[in-house]
């Protein structure tokens, strides 16, 4: 962590953000919570994932 978060986490102490923006952040994180379980638990969907193709792809 570098000072640049330290200042801002400061700055949000003394000034806490609005109800409406703590349940966005509160929403997103909770969200990117679910996505971790769903991914853990029941994997990845293969349609989803990036398969490489013939041409463009990195040569191995």
């Amino acid at each position: 962590m570098n000072i640049h978060w330290l200042l801002r986490l400061t700055y949000w102490v003394r000034h806490p953000p609005s109800p409406g923006r703590m349940a966005l952040i509160a929403g997103v994180i909770v969200l990117c919570l679910i996505l971790v379980g769903v991914e853990r638990f029941w994997g990845w969907p293969e349609a989803l994932s990036v398969t490489p193709t013939g041409r463009g792809g990195l040569p191995r």
